[in-house]
């Protein structure tokens, strides 16, 4: 009739077209909802690995220990007047309460105290300490 161009060969709209009129007629754009609903849900087992590795909950869960460990391996004079305050690439820092303490212990006690974490904590995890005053 008017020619071989019936309603089956015509080519498909492009998609972006297709969205465009889809937005006009529906008088909002809701292309990134439709999108995000045909994103695949990854399994939790593929997923939850990697998240607990991001989280590193077994380094955290021995660095909240060292305050128990500490008072439990150290003389309670000892404890008195030094606390573990953090531990950063294998460096224990000690907070201490008075020069006098800062002196006994960065001289007198460092080879001891690290030899106990150590013990305790496992030598990778404690490899120096360090005494600050505060």
């Amino acid at each position: 009739m008017f020619g071989s161009f019936t309603k089956s060969s015509r080519p498909p709209p492009s998609s972006r077209s297709r969205r465009r009129v889809l937005a006009e007629w529906r008088r909002v754009d809701l292309t990134e909802a439709e999108i995000a609903r045909t994103t695949k849900a990854r399994p939790i087992a593929d997923v939850l690995p990697n998240v607990l590795q991001g989280l590193r909950l077994e380094k955290k869960q021995a660095e909240s220990q060292i305050l128990t460990l500490w008072t439990q391996a150290m003389d309670p004079v000892v404890t008195a007047h030094a606390q573990p305050t953090g531990l950063h690439k294998g460096t224990l820092f000690v907070s201490v309460d008075s020069n006098v303490w800062l002196d006994e212990l960065s001289r007198y006690r460092r080879r001891e105290i690290l030899e106990r974490m150590q013990h305790l904590l496992g030598r990778t995890m404690v490899q120096k300490i360090s005494f600050r005053l505060g």
